[in-house]
């Protein structure tokens, strides 16, 4: 049984929150492009380099049989946590991005030809918009827009006119990054499965945020990275049920992922290893596993209450600044974009951060999803489970005097 939420507890496991920004001291909004990390985290990496480290799946030696035995439960740690059927249906990758473009360049490349079409949402990050239009090019697929409406919600509507006999792919986030949608992934995986279509989530935001159980959803494929997850940059996950990766071509070539190279030809090995082609970021998935024990541990429910709190009394504590405007906003997410009229996002931000409030401005990776808005840009917040009531304060008051000034 996981203890009641308690913020007291949870903030000074962060190092980096205990630190100036400025000569301020920081308040970070932004992890929805990377969450920092708890000491336990950054103690695994120590410990790995410090006490075990070797090369996984190579050698004779007691360092690699440790560190071999690390990796592989750590495997297992992610595939309990996302209820995945066989351990062998996760494969460690740099991230949400690189996973992305492994399906695209082994199992669209393969499976796609001319007339065929990829549907994509108009909500997406580049990195599940980008690699469908590149394996279309090589293919003579066509990548076809999954239109939003008007309050940043998928127009489902339009999906089920979109979704055809010449639909193969559908690529949809679980949750957006920029205004916090949560797409019914559910609905749109059965109906796509109906067209016989298969459907890749991209769940950088909402892993974070939901409990994911893939043989109940139904996915065939899913991603994430760790770094929004609360620990490192550059591991990541590719799930895909175990029939599908089995019939895909190996993406990169050269040590572990084979059983014999000759000149005569190679033979390659089989899942998950034909995947995880060199030598992998050993320390970043045990680190990982470490950041999902360390989440489990908590009561999760409890975080996003939290979380919804602090979203809601931010959401008030600014709706009286002249021009403010909030995009698309959403029920229960665990952040909001806004603008102000007459005034850049950039130039907020720079006087945001002058005051220790670190937050995203920008286009957020969502070209298309801006465009349709006709927007250039806009500020982000993006809450996590250590943020406090003091932080939102500082934030509020923060954002009124930056105002005043422009």
């Amino acid at each position: 049984m996981t203890a009641q939420f308690d913020i007291n507890q949870i903030r000074p496991q962060f190092p980096a929150l205990h630190q100036d920004c400025n000569d301020q001291p920081l308040v970070y909004l932004d992890s929805a492009a990377t969450a920092q990390k708890p000491q336990v985290v950054i103690e695994t990496i120590r410990q790995y380099y410090s006490g075990h480290n070797a090369n996984v799946h190579r050698g004779s030696h007691s360092l690699t049989a440790t560190a071999t035995a690390q990796f592989e439960r750590a495997r297992n740690t992610v595939q309990q946590f996302i209820n995945a059927r066989f351990s062998n249906e996760i494969i460690w990758t740099r991230g949400a991005t690189e996973a992305l473009n492994l399906i695209a360049q082994t199992y669209a490349r393969q499976n796609l030809q001319v007339g065929d079409e990829i549907l994509v949402s108009e909500l997406e990050h580049h990195a599940n918009i980008v690699p469908w239009q590149i394996v279309a090019e090589q293919t003579g697929a066509k990548v076809v827009k999954i239109p939003m409406k008007p309050d940043c919600t998928l127009d489902m509507d339009a999906f089920h006119q979109c979704l055809t006999d010449n639909t193969k792919i559908v690529a949809v986030a679980h949750i957006t990054n920029v205004t916090g949608t949560r797409n019914p992934i559910e609905q749109i995986i059965a109906d796509a499965h109906q067209q016989g279509a298969v459907v890749v989530v991209d769940g950088a935001q909402g892993i974070v945020h939901e409990t994911v159980d893939v043989q109940a959803m139904d996915a065939d494929f899913y991603v994430f990275s760790g770094h929004k997850l609360y620990a490192p940059t550059g591991i990541g996950v590719l799930y895909g049920k175990q029939a599908i990766l089995e019939a895909m071509p190996p993406w990169h070539g050269g040590g572990k992922m084979v059983e014999k190279v000759s000149f005569a030809g190679t033979t390659f090995s089989g899942l998950p290893g034909k995947f995880e082609a060199g030598t992998p970021n050993v320390a970043g998935s045990l680190a990982l596993a470490t950041a999902i024990d360390w989440l489990q541990s908590l009561d999760r429910e409890g975080a996003e209450q939290h979380i919804q709190r602090l979203r809601q009394k931010a959401i008030d504590g600014i709706a009286e600044i002249e021009g403010l405007r909030i995009v698309g906003l959403q029920a229960n997410a665990s952040l909001f974009s806004f603008i102000v009229e007459g005034v850049h996002h950039q130039d907020i931000a720079t006087l945001l951060d002058q005051q220790g409030i670190a937050l995203r401005a920008g286009h957020h990776c969502a070209h298309p999803m801006l465009d349709a808005l006709g927007l250039t840009g806009t500020l982000r917040v993006s809450l996590a489970l250590y943020n406090t009531e003091q932080d939102i304060e500082r934030f509020i008051a923060a954002l009124h005097k930056a105002c005043s000034l422009l």
